[in-house]
């Protein structure tokens, strides 16, 4: 009997300590739980935060790069651009005009002859009458003084200006660049001369231009001297083709994407030719591989291990 008190009084203590543990163990779970939801809670609000700084900060670079460097011209498909496509001579010849009568009064290209222009978009008896027209300054004669002259094929365009300085005087400070090259020395040539000169606008709100300069996107830092040139009918095309915006600023690229590089189409005729004859030689010398090492790649070898 006393065992049996003894043991009754074990169990009674025992069961008393689990009901008073219990309540402990739920609170204490359940406060672990709210605590971990709550870090949760914090950790994804601090995770929202850094994606929408690093968001901010990222379009704030993007917007400083834009405006230091310009926005980035769009691709347009250029004729010449194929690895076998040629330049279209028309509208070199259309861009030779709209830069005659829009462009040169400003930009000089001092790299390029009229005999350059024969055979590519005139011939030569027109290059010749469009080089009587100008006047050069040569000499000196046997008398040892200059003298004037009407231009021939081997003479160069005309300078708009002197020299820098007058050209810079009658600029507003702003030196016209030359355009021998334009298309090379820029980033993404064709197409940003393209969008440079038909991507004149208004300033967006909260910009202002100085005055004497003009809103221009794709011009690094947005403000221009040149102000807009091309405008619909501003030249008249001896072909017919209506002269808008957009078709005079195609055939100035192409014109000045053709001063730049005129020897493309012979480089790229000569490199098809060299790519043909390579594959002729390649063929060539498959075959003579093949029938110097088949005899012996045929050949079968015998061990007599008897003899």
């Amino acid at each position: 009997m006393v065992g049996g008190g003894i043991i009754q009084q074990i169990l009674r203590r025992k069961l008393h300590s689990q009901s008073v543990a219990t309540p402990v163990l739920s609170w204490f779970s359940s406060k672990k739980t709210h605590e971990d939801a709550g870090s949760s809670g914090v950790r994804a609000l601090a995770l929202l935060g850094a994606g929408v700084t690093g968001l901010l900060s990222f379009s704030t670079v993007a917007s400083a790069d834009e405006a230091e460097h310009g926005l980035e011209s769009p691709n347009y498909p250029w004729p010449h651009d194929g690895i076998l496509s040629s330049y279209d001579h028309a509208s070199i010849r259309r861009g030779h005009q709209v830069y005659q009568q829009v462009c040169a009064s400003c930009h000089s290209m001092s790299l390029i002859s009229y005999r350059d222009l024969v055979g590519v978009a005139y011939t030569e008896e027109e290059a010749k009458a469009m080089a009587a027209e100008i006047e050069v300054v040569d000499g000196p004669n046997d008398e040892g003084e200059l003298f004037t002259r009407p231009g021939k094929l081997s003479d160069r365009f005309p300078q708009p200006y002197a020299n820098e300085s007058a050209a810079r005087f009658a600029n507003g400070g702003a030196y016209p660049p030359d355009l021998s090259l334009i298309t090379k020395a820029r980033h993404n040539g064709p197409n940003y001369v393209f969008a440079l000169l038909t991507g004149y606008r208004d300033p967006p709100a909260g910009i202002s231009i100085r005055e004497g300069l003009h809103y221009n996107p794709y011009f690094p830092g947005g403000a221009i001297a040149m102000p807009k040139m091309l405008n619909d009918e501003a030249v008249e095309y001896e072909d017919g083709v209506p002269a808008t915006e957009a078709q005079m600023g195609k055939d100035i690229v192409s014109f000045l994407a053709w001063a730049a590089e005129p020897e493309m189409e012979e480089r790229k005729l000569m490199g098809f030719k060299w790519i043909f004859l390579l594959s002729l030689a390649l063929l060539q010398a498959a075959y003579y591989r093949r029938l110097k090492w088949s005899v012996l790649k045929s050949r079968k070898l015998v061990l007599d291990v008897v003899n």
